[in-house]
């Protein structure tokens, strides 16, 4: 199974979104080619709701705690309530690698 898929499968599990999506960004990166090392992750779950960016930065951080400590590099993670992605056109773009 791959990172992106088991960190698929635990925010599902963790939050049971509406909308989600785990994408590979390594490419991106001065990592070798195939790395899993650094993700950007789009979801949408009711249980955002009432909660303010950091409370839900902190959830998605404690639901991948373990793939956070071993081996991902860096998480780029957009977190919405399912009205709030309602209102959204388009993935934010990811910012350039610095090195």
């Amino acid at each position: 199974m791959s990172v992106a898929d088991i960190i698929s499968a635990k925010l599902n599990e963790a939050f049971a979104p509406t909308h989600l999506e785990v994408i590979n960004e390594s490419y991106m990166h001065n990592v070798p080619k195939g790395s899993e090392t650094h993700f950007k992750v789009v979801i949408a779950s009711d249980s955002f709701e009432g909660q303010r960016l950091i409370g839900r930065h902190r959830a998605v951080n404690a639901a991948l705690a373990q793939e956070l400590a071993n081996g991902v590099h860096a998480l780029s993670m957009f977190t919405y309530t399912p009205d709030e992605w309602q209102g959204m056109d388009a993935v934010p773009a990811s910012p350039k690698c610095r090195g």
